[in-house]
């Protein structure tokens, strides 16, 4: 056979370790293409004009499409299925690579190109437009976008998978594995606990105080507040940039480069303190993953849910411990030493763990926050049903806080325009807070039963102890674990809600004298 005949016939001739290659090739290109758009997405909002949006938008539009051209390639899925074939001589991390790379074509490979880029513009288009009727007042205005935010939504739903309802489409991209049956099977045992723990508190005449902490605070010394915040957290301050947004986010590009968004309000300092310490649990996350994970799919937290876990630990059962009263108190002391450097630690303690019900999310207590996002859950399924529209949404949401949480909704402001989310199109997102504090809570009686000293780290300050158990348990695996793997792991048991519900019982039973 001539030379140039057999050299076609090698060419031609399967080459596990040439795929290999072209592998970890595909995963650079993706790695660029999601660090541009990661870049756009976080800092658009923050600093650009108004007046960039549309060019913002068009930008990661073309982005987007390049990322699902190349995702949903035919040549991609060829390499993804010989490299399936030719598993075993894949290393650890290329199998994970794999497994997530298949997952995240097989999300995209149906949907057409037009629907995707129209996506990504308008959403672009419609958080600007959220930003200025949050600011105004005025659900008429994004009410329109709602509408085809949800009808887009519907439709890609149906491209990805016309099996599935397309709610159940949304909540499984956002905790791998979830449905509406798990869900409500989830929010019915905890509305099975915290309803009438809820009613046994406001009855209750054992009421901690707020007012240690009320008062007018210095927006200056609360954004210095925020950045001790985040070294007493633990955070990486040489990959972290800080700056202000209307709703507090957490975002970046990369493991070297992480961004916290936030705001502070002069007359609610535990705002700021709690936001920082969640968007803090968001970053230690994204700072942590295995650094060999760096240009690949496996980069960053492996599903909303367990990425909520980290961000409602530190906020709630770190950050509002009795334990972590002690170091937050001094700190709090430092920066507003006249207002607050008499406050004990067990009046910082009190105030931050009262269950009351209020009108904002972020500022609600630990007890009644699922409530809040029970809410959203439930008018999300009617959008996607069909049984309801954007027009409905204001009365729905006005239903149901009253139902819940005992409150009217005096405008749209701290009603249905509160939250960013919609606006983003993260439909589906919602649940996994809920879901979060439900993993944080096992996370916690497990390293207690392995014997990490929580309240002893909480009272010291030196949070090293626990950082260093979620590092190797959870977030060192980025993608490459899925939630339920990580918790099985990490806790030698499949997920259980009655960690979570235990501990609201005890802990609020003993705050209320129940």
């Amino acid at each position: 056979m001539p030379d140039t005949q057999q050299t076609t016939l090698n060419a031609a001739l399967p080459n596990p370790r040439q795929d290999v290659q072209d592998l970890d090739k595909l995963e650079r290109k993706l790695f660029a293409l999601n660090y541009a758009l990661g870049e756009i997405l976080t800092f658009g909002p923050v600093i650009d004009p108004p007046k960039a949006t549309p060019e913002r938008a068009e930008a990661m539009a073309v982005l987007d499409g390049e990322r699902q051209a190349l995702l949903a390639a035919p040549a991609t899925g060829a390499l993804l299925d010989r490299l399936q074939q030719n598993e075993a001589i894949l290393d650890v991390t290329h199998r994970a690579q794999l497994k997530i790379l298949k997952r995240d074509r097989a999300s995209l490979v149906n949907v057409p190109p037009e629907l995707q880029e129209e996506f990504t513009r308008l959403t672009t288009e419609s958080d600007d437009v959220w930003r200025r009727a949050k600011a105004a007042d005025d659900w008429a205005s994004f009410e329109p976008y709602l509408d085809r935010i949800v009808d887009l939504m519907v439709r890609m739903a149906q491209a990805k998978d016309p099996s599935k309802d397309p709610y159940d489409v949304w909540l499984d991209e956002y905790e791998h594995g979830t449905d509406r049956a798990f869900y409500d099977g989830f929010f019915s045992q905890v509305k099975e606990c915290v309803v009438p723990l809820l009613a046994d508190c406001m009855a209750s005449r054992h009421k901690p105080s707020a007012k240690p902490v009320q008062g007018n605070f210095d927006e200056a010394r609360q954004w210095q507040l925020a950045r001790d915040i985040m070294d007493l957290e633990g955070v990486d301050t040489d990959a972290l940039w800080i700056g202000k947004t209307e709703h507090p986010f957490t975002g970046g590009p990369g493991i070297g480069f992480t961004v916290i968004a936030s705001h502070v309000y002069p007359s609610n300092l535990l705002s700021n303190v709690f936001s920082m310490l969640h968007e803090g649990g968001h970053v230690l996350y994204e700072q942590n993953v295995d650094p060999a994970y760096r240009f690949t799919s496996l980069k960053g937290g492996t599903s909303s849910g367990m990425h909520e876990a980290q961000s409602r630990f530190f906020e709630n059962y770190v950050g509002r411990s009795r334990a972590f009263a002690d170091p937050m108190c001094r700190l709090l002391a430092k920066h507003f030493p006249g207002q607050l450097g008499r406050m004990t630690a067990y009046q910082l303690f009190m105030a931050e763990n009262c269950a009351e019900p209020c009108l904002i999310r972020c500022d609600a207590d630990e007890l009644t926050y699922p409530l809040h996002i029970i809410v959203r859950y439930e008018i999300e399924q009617l959008l996607f049903s069909g049984e309801a529209k954007a027009a409905d949404v204001p009365g729905l949401w006005a239903e149901k806080y009253r139902q819940y949480l005992g409150l009217g909704v005096p405008n749209y402001t701290d009603g249905a325009l509160q939250d960013t989310h919609w606006a983003d199109g993260s439909f589906g997102y919602f649940p996994t807070y809920a879901l979060g504090n439900a993993f944080g809570a096992q996370f916690r009686d497990a390293m207690i039963a392995q014997g990490v000293d929580f309240e002893g780290a909480c009272a010291s300050g030196d949070l090293a102890p626990i950082r260093t158990w979620l590092r190797d348990n959870i977030w060192h695996w980025g993608r490459a674990k899925d939630s339920d793997e990580l918790i099985q792991a990490a806790c030698g048991e499949p997920f259980d809600p009655s960690h979570y519900t235990r501990y609201l019982v005890e802990k609020f039973s003993s705050i209320y004298g129940l």
